[in-house]
């Protein structure tokens, strides 16, 4: 088993994500969140368990920094943009030695699980896990079910089929979108085994809508979240937070 106490405590996790601008664009940004430099800072005083970027953010802004002895990070290794309709796929970006040059403490890589480009992303995705897993370096799986085949299939039934599928390929966590429901939830992480379950943030409506998921994925057994836009666009992200890590973390 890889060891995981760099990225998290007690075996949960909250991550602070910010790998939007490549998969986004800058129409989640303001004037404030659209400097990596805000969102480091609400992650170390924060004390998220780490944060997560692309390469190119990583070596301007992280690397090198006095921010590598405060916050951990993931590094993601694949990415696209929103501009290209049709069956997803994210091609690899960035290699594991790249990574661990830059400081990660974890590597990530989002799979859109039944695209018409599976197979190629597993194949990209087994190749990190083994040279992940020979430097002892923790790899978290993006599991997003996507494409025309899983249009009609149900989205409690294709979260949990995601979740197995991080379980079979070797992730040591899997990050998923709340599949709806507690009873839905407790499916996934039965599913996923001894692999690390932690939920997408997405972007709610409401903050008393996120605060209720947070109470609801915990209860259902993961190890935590991985939160973005939720925080960093929040007019109080330290105070947001605070509430998310009672949740998680007692």
């Amino acid at each position: 088993m890889i060891d995981l106490s760099k990225i998290t405590t007690k075996e949960k996790a909250l991550f602070l994500a910010y790998d939007q601008g490549l998969e986004h664009g800058p129409s989640d940004f303001d004037d404030e969140n659209v400097d990596p430099n805000y969102i480091l800072d609400i992650g170390v005083k924060g004390e998220f368990s780490a944060i997560i970027f692309q390469k190119g953010i990583a070596e301007k802004y992280y690397t090198g920094s006095s921010f590598v002895s405060k916050i951990p990070l993931i590094l993601k290794l694949n990415g696209k943009t929103n501009l290209i309709s049709g069956e997803p796929y994210s091609p690899q970006l960035c290699s594991v030695e790249e990574a661990l040059l830059l400081g990660a403490s974890a590597v990530g890589y989002t799979i859109y699980v039944g695209s018409e480009h599976e197979a190629q992303m597993f194949s990209e995705f087994s190749k990190i896990e083994e040279e992940a897993h020979s430097q002892d370096l923790p790899v978290m799986a993006w599991m997003y079910p996507r494409g025309k085949s899983v249009e009609q299939k149900s989205v409690e039934e294709i979260t949990a089929y995601a979740a197995r599928i991080g379980l079979e390929l070797g992730a040591d966590i899997v990050k998923l979108h709340y599949p709806g429901s507690p009873e839905s939830m407790k499916q996934v992480v039965e599913a996923a085994g001894l692999t690390k379950v932690v939920v997408s943030g997405g972007k709610k409506e409401t903050e008393e809508e996120f605060i209720q998921t947070a109470k609801e994925v915990m209860e259902a057994g993961a190890a935590g979240m991985a939160v973005g836009r939720n925080i960093w666009q929040h007019q109080n992200p330290l105070e947001l937070t605070k509430k998310l890590k009672e949740i998680i973390f007692t």
